[in-house]
């Protein structure tokens, strides 16, 4: 019998889920039940940290270590960016988690900071500005998460759509996503998670 594949999420509260109505909407519940759709036994471990930053990465890291995870989801960036941290810093930090990660035989997808521009309390004027530093940040969070051998998740312009397209998609605090919004996000981002886990079982197979 096969080994449960061992899942971990990184990051802030998008990956930890606030703002969700039901455990089972959070994004991990929701990337487990894509798996096990796909016939994997999933064990789930969600160490991600609301109101973390790229540099909290390091500690969420090192709690990992014990896991001897197969899968990491690494969703980090929002709060790097609401507290205006300098792109390269967050990038290092990053990269150095991923790093680590992989040094330990795990496999990791990266689904960089999202398009903030689409909160609604951002006031209209200010929204071109919000987009660029958050393509900065993506750019250079895709650019060090490969070359550090994760998968980037390039969902944040699908994604982006929905949020903009249906406040539903929005908690009631009008910044983090509903369990709509998880739904959507889930929805974009598990055929990634889903390929990663089988091309490492399929690696272990051959």
């Amino acid at each position: 019998m096969a080994s449960p594949l061992r899942l971990l999420v990184l990051g802030d509260s998008i990956a930890y889920g606030t703002g969700a109505l039901r455990a089972d909407d959070t994004l991990g519940r929701r990337l487990s039940a894509a798996l096990t759709a796909d016939g994997f036994d999933v064990d789930l471990h969600v160490l991600a940290v609301p109101g973390a930053v790229s540099a909290d990465l390091a500690a969420q890291v090192r709690r990992a270590q014990p896991l001897d995870a197969d899968l990491a989801v690494v969703v980090i960036g929002a709060n790097d960016l609401a507290r205006f941290l300098p792109p390269e810093q967050a990038a290092a930090s990053l990269a150095a988690a991923v790093g680590a990660l992989r040094a330990r035989g795990t496999d990791v997808v990266v689904v960089p900071a999202p398009d903030m521009s689409s909160v609604p309390f951002v006031p209209p004027a200010f929204r071109p500005l919000v987009q660029a530093a958050c393509a900065q940040l993506q750019r250079r969070q895709t650019e060090v998460a490969e070359a550090a051998g994760a998968t980037v998740a390039d969902i944040g312009a699908e994604v982006g759509r929905a949020f903009v397209a249906d406040p539903a998609m929005f908690s009631g605090d009008r910044f983090h996503p509903s369990s709509a919004g998880y739904g959507r996000i889930a929805a974009a981002l598990a055929p990634t998670v889903v390929e990663a886990a089988r091309a490492r079982r399929d690696e272990a197979a051959a």
